[in-house]
């Protein structure tokens, strides 16, 4: 059995998910979260870009 190591929890697979750069390893929830919380960020930071007339990327 596999550990995810987003939550500690022993699974049966894991799935490879980009955090902040970085392939974690994480069961089926823990990725689907992290990959609703990657949205979020990158949609928040275009939002206040766009309020500040920031025209390229970082």
């Amino acid at each position: 059995m596999a550990t995810c190591k987003g939550c500690g929890d022993e699974v049966d697979a894991l799935v490879s998910v980009k955090v902040d750069g970085k392939t974690r390893k994480l069961c089926e929830d823990c990725a689907d979260r992290a990959r609703e919380e990657g949205e979020i960020q990158e949609a928040s930071e275009a939002v206040v870009q766009n309020m500040m007339g920031f025209k390229g990327r970082r």
